[in-house]
Formats: C-alpha cells, structure tokens, sequence
C-alpha cells in the first residue's frame, strides 16, 4: 500500500464523510473511492460500510487496519519530515492553520518571525470550515488564528492579531441591497449557511442562533468551504455575516456588504495545545504581541 493512500484511508477513518476527507486531502472525492476501493480488492474485504449515505462506518477489518496504521504512518511521516527539514538546516516547523482569509495582511507576522528564527519553518495554510480544533488536537497543526471566544479547557488563547466590525453579504437582488446598514433582528428574515464547527458557543458568536428579541436565525444550508458560502450568496440562495476584512478579497458585482450596525466585531487570536506548547509556539506568540494588532489601514 502506498503511503499516500495509507493517508487517504486514516483520513477517510477519522472524518466516515467521502466529502470532508476529501477537502482534507486537497483532492476529489474519486480519488479518495478510487483509493479506498483498490485497498478493500487488495486485502479481500470491506474496510467501510457504505450502507448509510449519509455517514459510513468502519467494518471490523477496516477498524483493525486503523489501528495497525495509524502508529505506523504517523512515525514514517515523521521520520521523514524531520529528515528533509535536517537536510535543509532546519531544526522545526511551526505549522499555522487560519480561518481568516487575510493571509497576506498578516504577513508582517510571518515575516518579523522568519527574521527572529531562521533556524525554523513557518507553514501559513488555511483551513476548511471542519471543526477545526479537532485538526489542533490531532497534532496536524501547531496554532490557530481563530475567532474569539476559545473557551476550551485544553486550549491556550495567546494574543489578538486583528479585531474586524461585522457584514453582511447579500446577492444584489436581494431586497436588502439598497440598505445602507441592517440590524441582527433582520437576519432572521432571512436564510443563512453554517458549517460543522461542532461547538455551539463558537458558532453563535460568529453567528447567533437567535437575535436580540429571541426570534431563531436559520441555517438553511451546509457549507464547508468558503467558495461553498459565497457561492449561496452569489446564487441569493442566503445572507450571511462575515468579518469585514473578506471584502477586500471578495470585489463581487452582484454581491453587497452591508454593515450590520448592532452586531460586536470579532476579534481573531493565536490559539493552541496547552499540553503542545513549544519553543516555536511561545516565539510566535512573542513575536504577535511585540508587533500588536494589525490595523488595516496602515496595511
């Protein structure tokens, strides 16, 4: 078995969604069948019961082969890795995941932490909208810039890197568009999207589940991407909120940002592993707080 599907089939054991390992693994949905069912030929059974369409499950020879795997692959990865970092002069790699679109408006970060620790990799990647601290406790990546409020028992929340007031984005047609602002009791005059962030106070503070008089703001769509949700709104399929900071790359002539005036701004920081935190970590985390939050203005 090569090692790429070995990967492929560890992911797709974690996430039991053809879908969701996919978007893990940055490639389709074939290619993550396509590799699981040459596996099951291979060893002569099922290794997952896809009986269910919506969730598949492990069969018993598929949870053997987990459980075998996993060990295996994480220590050749590794061995690799460290390997390859050891002949390039690099001694680590700090490996950042973002939910934020403004990788480049955050460059200074990047830039001021690669001048004080040459000795070190730094990986900026964004992250799909899959729980995405479950990807922080599965050691996949080191930090987070998410939005606040963290409120995790096995969680660190280090510094603020920017705080951004609140929009909302609707398709042109909308009868919304010409308004110079809206308020969060409008929201739930309308659909919106959501994701699976898997933690209900996370998500209210992104977006409420009810507005100020307690009236349900619905969430008529699934999305696990952000082309997935500017999409539905393109499409006028729904509204939704979002930081301001996506308006500078999201120039979309049939969508409008329209201030939503009673909604806080949302405030993005560093967060990682308590029991994880490194040397790499802490420089960071040093680095964020001598530079301070990034105005957008001087960017």
């Amino acid at each position: 078995m090569e090692l790429r599907d070995v990967e492929i089939f560890l992911t797709l054991a974690e996430e039991l969604h053809f879908g969701r390992a996919a978007e893990r693994l940055h490639v389709s949905q074939a290619r993550v069948s396509q590799a699981i069912a040459g596996q099951e030929r291979r060893l002569g059974g099922a290794l997952f019961d896809r009986s269910n369409r919506r969730r598949i499950r492990l069969t018993p020879l598929g949870q053997q082969l987990r459980d075998d795997l996993r060990p295996v692959y994480t220590g050749l990865r590794d061995s690799l890795e460290r390997a390859r970092l050891t002949a390039r002069g690099v001694t680590g790699t700090l490996r950042v995941g973002l939910l934020p679109f403004n990788v480049a408006e955050l460059h200074p970060y990047w830039k001021a932490f690669r001048a004080q620790n040459p000795q070190w990799e730094l990986r900026v990647r964004p992250l799909p909208y899959v729980d995405p601290f479950a990807a922080l406790r599965r050691g996949e990546t080191d930090v987070l810039v998410v939005w606040l409020p963290v409120e995790e028992p096995d969680l660190t929340v280090g510094p603020v890197l920017f705080t951004d007031p609140r929009l909302l984005a609707v398709f042109a047609e909308n009868e919304l568009a010409s308004r110079a602002s809206v308020s969060l009791e409008t929201l739930a005059d309308h659909p919106h999207a959501s994701a699976p962030l898997r933690l209900d106070y996370w998500e209210d503070r992104y977006l409420p589940f009810h507005t100020p008089r307690g009236r349900a703001i619905e969430r008529t769509h699934w999305v696990t991407t952000s082309d997935e949700l500017i999409n539905l709104v393109g499409n006028g399929d729904v509204v939704h909120t979002f930081p301001s900071h996506v308006t500078r790359y999201w120039l979309m002539p049939h969508i409008r940002w329209l201030p939503v005036h009673d909604m806080p701004p949302l405030s993005y920081a560093l967060v990682w592993r308590t029991d994880s935190e490194t040397d790499l970590i802490r420089a960071l985390a040093h680095t964020v707080r001598n530079l301070g939050p990034v105005h957008f203005d001087d960017v």
